[in-house]
């Protein structure tokens, strides 16, 4: 059986090989999107993912794969976004952009190893649908923390939980190959 390493780090190949070729092809289109319109990206995947699965049926047939593929990739252009939130560029080079996904896929997979010991890798005996579910609740949460402005009395921000549904989201491709 492969390692939780092992697994996580396949699947963020996987899903940076897809960022870096839509980076070739639009480039960094991306940097004029809102905090909020990211967040939105987000929970439009997540959301599909649940309807289809309460649904059991779908009309457009894009695996589920992609959509989880999709969350992860907007997670780091969001984190992404919130560390150049004061750089006005809206192009930005390619080995920068690659270096700034590497610095978020790094800085995730350590939050995850260190959650995965905590909680004794509990993610693999839940059901996909609760993953799901957990990222659609990060979402709300980070909605209300965007409507708060960013203020939080005693909560995490909103690249925590960032963090967190991309992390979630390599869960449900594991659990789906």
């Amino acid at each position: 059986m492969q390692t939780t390493s092992t697994q996580y780090d396949a699947a963020i190949k996987l899903c940076k090989d897809i960022f870096l070729k839509k980076m070739k092809d639009y480039g960094t289109a991306w940097r004029n999107l809102r905090p909020t319109s990211l967040t939105d990206q987000i929970f439009i995947k997540a959301q599909r993912i649940k309807s289809i699965e309460e649904k059991g049926t779908q009309k457009v047939v894009d695996d589920i794969r992609g959509e989880y593929i999709g969350i992860i990739n907007y997670c780091i252009i969001s984190l992404i976004q919130l560390e150049l939130e004061n750089d006005s560029r809206l192009e930005l080079p390619y080995d920068e952009v690659e270096g700034l996904f590497n610095k978020y896929a790094t800085k995730t997979k350590k939050l995850m190893e260190d959650k995965n010991h905590d909680y004794g890798e509990a993610w693999r005996d839940m059901r996909l649908s609760s993953l799901t579910d957990l990222i659609l609740m990060k979402i709300f949460r980070v909605k209300q923390i965007e409507d708060n402005k960013g203020q939080t009395i005693i909560s995490e921000g909103v690249d925590a939980n960032y963090m967190d549904m991309l992390n979630y989201s390599v869960f449900a491709l594991i659990k789906l190959q």
